[in-house]
């Protein structure tokens, strides 16, 4: 039966423009999947879709190693900070009017990145980018709340956990192939220009499939009576920044003192924006993350969850790019390939795991966690004297994959199925805008642990940097396993009590 509840009330009606039938039956839903799905698809692409370009650029546009990584965190630094907010503004506005206003940002950034002319210009470009993503990615999830129910929604949310970590790998092959190709002579541009077609025909599209809700209503009015939280915004931003700057800069600068001083004040940043979100809860404000969200059974686990396996699944993307192509040679079309086994592997685990035994669902994350943890240490120790790991090394890709699906898909799942419609909007902000903070967290951080290992130059050198990232990536993903059983021992004692 179809939602008639928006993600953020109980009391909207369906809208007019929407038809009455069953999500499962109804073929309007399904083009409305489709188109969201493939903008989620783009989006995500352009995340890790310029790690394989990275080399170029840095030829091309004389772009330092810091620059690098703020070309692809500057998107992720826009686009993480600001999901709540253009979840926020869905409510204000409509889902579906949100979504097409931010597609017409995004699209026209990337065609602005792709004329960037300098470095600086390429990193304000992409926080434009960053920028409309974030206005039109958290309508994906809020449109999947409100017109899919029951089986419909679980398999929509299949489909939306499949597309959201393929992107990733997708992105690697999909960018090796258009720098290889190099097409009319533009080098690494085509990563971004291949957006603006694309755009384009998914706007066209999104105007007569995507819902457009009336303005007025009781549901726009409460939305408009909360807010947009603009303080909690500005802390947040301040926060996100002050501990990605740092991080990114800080090895290429010799860490000074300010970068140190920016990693403390980052914490406090932190520390003030979940106080001010708590306070502001307590009055019957509207906070930019509902205290109230984190207290829905299985949302905290899941959102440390989500964090650590993409921050994981970035951290690897990225520092392997860096390893295969600056320290082992290969051109971006043979780094991007590689990458192939992890995208089919997620995506083959990511659709069919709910079909195993019941008995196995309730270990899947915890196992996904383990998988992980063994497969990073495993390319750690086949790439580590430099060497190219021979057919180990794709079957720890595929270890890789199975791993990362089993740790992100069964927990956003789980995760969203225990909560209420009213707090759909609110807990799909918290999860999704974690997954960018992961994936930010990943680049910056893995990236700037293996650059400061990078002691010598050559494939020995990038594999001794390469094999200390490799565990760093699996204690990351060991601290994914013990988040489950902290949360299993602390439930199993209130019952004994």
């Amino acid at each position: 039966m179809t939602t008639t509840a928006t993600t953020d009330t109980t009391s909207e009606t369906t809208p007019r423009s929407l038809p009455s039938k069953d999500p499962a039956t109804d073929s309007r839903p399904g083009r409305l999947l489709a188109l969201v799905l493939a903008a989620q698809f783009m989006a995500l692409l352009d995340i890790f879709i310029v790690n394989v370009a990275a080399p170029t650029i840095r030829t091309e546009l004389g772009a330092s190693g810091a620059g690098l990584q703020l070309v692809v965190a500057g998107y992720t630094i826009s686009y993480a900070v600001l999901l709540i907010t253009g979840a926020r503004l869905g409510s204000l506005f409509g889902h579906g009017r949100a979504h097409l206003a931010g597609l017409a940002v995004f699209t026209a950034a990337s065609l602005a990145c792709g004329l960037a002319a300098g470095t600086g210009q390429l990193i304000t470009f992409r926080v434009i980018q960053g920028v409309g993503a974030a206005v039109m990615i958290p309508q994906v999830l809020s449109l999947i709340q409100q017109h899919f129910g029951g089986e419909a929604r679980v398999r929509a949310l299949g489909a939306y956990a499949a597309v959201l970590a393929t992107g990733a790998a997708a992105g690697q092959v999909v960018g090796g192939l258009l720098v290889s190709a190099d097409l009319f002579g533009l080098g690494w541009r085509p990563v971004f220009l291949v957006n603006v077609p694309i755009g384009l025909a998914l706007l066209v599209l999104g105007v007569r499939v995507l819902p457009v809700e009336p303005r007025a209503g009781r549901a726009r009015r409460a939305a408009r009576a909360r807010g947009l939280d603009l303080a909690g915004l500005l802390m947040l931003a301040s926060a996100v920044v002050l501990l990605t700057v740092p991080l990114v800069l800080g090895q290429e600068l010799g860490w000074p003192a300010w970068t140190w001083s920016c990693l403390l004040a980052s914490t406090v940043f932190f520390a003030g924006f979940a106080a001010y979100e708590t306070r502001l809860a307590a009055r019957g404000g509207a906070p930019l993350i509902a205290p109230k969200v984190l207290r829905i059974p299985g949302i905290a686990r899941a959102a440390l969850r989500v964090l650590l396996v993409m921050g994981v699944n970035a951290g690897f993307l990225f520092v392997m790019t860096l390893h295969v192509q600056g320290g082992l040679g290969y051109s971006a079309l043979r780094s991007g390939l590689m990458f192939v086994p992890t995208a089919v592997t997620f995506g083959a685990v990511g659709l069919t795991w709910r079909r195993w035994p019941a008995r196995l669902q309730g270990v899947l994350a915890p196992a996904g966690f383990v998988l992980v943890a063994v497969a990073s240490v495993l390319l750690g120790v086949l790439l580590r004297d430099g060497g190219d790991g021979g057919a180990g090394l794709y079957a720890a890709f595929v270890v890789f994959g199975a791993g990362l699906a089993l740790g992100f898909s069964p927990t956003l799942t789980g995760a969203l199925a225990n909560v209420r419609p009213e707090d759909a909007a609110d807990a799909s902000g918290v999860l999704v805008t974690v997954t960018q903070l992961g994936q930010l967290i990943g680049v910056a951080g893995f990236g700037t642990l293996y650059l400061n290992r990078l002691h010598t130059p050559g494939a020995r050198g990038s594999g001794e940097a390469l094999w200390v990232c490799a565990l760093a990536l699996s204690a990351a993903a060991v601290a994914g396993v013990l988040a489950g059983l902290v949360r299993r021992r602390r439930a199993t004692g209130s019952r004994q009590g």
